[in-house]
């Protein structure tokens, strides 16, 4: 990192999404609401995963550390950009910025990977059920969550690193609402020619690895489908891919759009768009999805939501009896 560019700029001001009065309170409150909803359904999702015995498969390990990586990665964009709308705090520090850029890249590609390996799993689960325990082992599946995470720190390194390194001096606003990395290339007073080769050769290759995982996964998965015998096999395997399709279009098309076109073809409205819906949208959808389309989810929520009412009604009944024993006593 080099410090004559350290030195000329110290912070950012960030415009945010809006500056009329008359929008920042509604857009204040609807973020408000999808955030809580994030944090609320993403960690519910670890939480009943954690309790529920019948999902402790590979499967759900896989989704409770997407959930882990969509609640980092929207706490590391949206609370800013609420804080902004509310208070009118548009400011971010150098160091600030490279880490909301750091932590979002991070967990943006553990997302990238998890995805990938999902549909991996599921070819195993479908095409070859009977060798799916011998395949998919609790230290394999450990192993490909730690690759995520490891491939996506030094993925989002060498991001961060090479925006940084260029000498930012032509301004210190940002024409964005966080720290992303098409509206820092803008502010390069250097050629960024080679940056932008480097990066997009580098999003290239993670993003088109994961989809042609995905997508070979679901060739042998179709054709898997189409030779079943058993409508209800049929039924049954759709339904357990379904929610994993519609998470992954939903993700890498914005990805797509946002990050595969060169500098010249951002259009500063769209980029805007599209990244409020996969900074803070997506996140927010990733469990919604697995939940409203996953038999077993349900169940396990419903079995969860028996045993609270259940505890609750035991400690209700305890406090009675300990409240006419103490009455009693009187």
């Amino acid at each position: 990192m080099s410090l004559a560019n350290s030195s000329k700029v110290n912070e950012f001001i960030l415009l945010g999404l809006t500056d009329n009065p008359e929008l920042q309170v509604p857009l204040f409150i609807t973020f408000t609401l999808i955030y809580v909803i994030t944090l609320t359904g993403n960690l519910g999702m670890i939480w009943l995963i954690w309790m529920d015995s019948h999902l402790h498969t590979p499967m759900y390990l896989f989704l409770s550390n997407l959930s882990l990586a969509d609640c980092v990665y929207s706490s590391a964009v949206t609370p800013k950009v609420m804080a902004g709308l509310i208070v009118g705090d548009k400011v971010i520090s150098y160091g600030g910025c490279i880490a909301q850029m750091f932590f979002f890249v991070t967990f943006a590609s553990v997302d990238c990977f998890l995805l990938a390996v999902m549909a991996f799993d599921r070819h195993a689960a479908v095409c070859k059920p009977l060798h799916y325990t011998t395949t998919m082992t609790t230290s394999t599946c450990i192993y490909m969550v730690i690759s995520c995470y490891v491939f996506s720190l030094v993925e989002s390194s060498v991001y961060t690193g090479f925006i940084f390194d260029l000498s930012l001096c032509h301004s210190k606003v940002i024409h964005h609402f966080f720290c992303d990395i098409p509206p820092i290339l803008a502010l390069s007073c250097s050629d960024i020619y080679v940056s932008e080769i480097v990066l997009f050769i580098l999003t290239s290759f993670n993003v088109f690895l994961a989809l042609i995982v995905i997508m070979t996964s679901y060739v042998f998965i179709v054709i898997a489908i189409l030779r079943m015998r058993s409508a209800e096999g049929r039924e049954k395997a759709f339904s357990t891919c379904a929610s994993h399709l519609t998470a992954v279009t939903i993700f890498y098309g914005t990805i797509i759009f946002m990050y595969l076109q060169p500098s010249s073809s951002h259009s500063m409205e769209n980029d805007q768009m599209a990244s409020v819906f996969y900074t803070i949208v997506v996140p927010m959808l990733n469990p919604i999805v697995y939940s409203l389309r996953n038999k077993e989810v349900r169940n396990a929520f419903k079995k969860a939501n028996e045993k609270m009412k259940t505890v609750h009604h035991v400690i209700l009944i305890r406090d009675l009896h300990i409240l006419h024993n103490q009455l009693s006593i009187v």
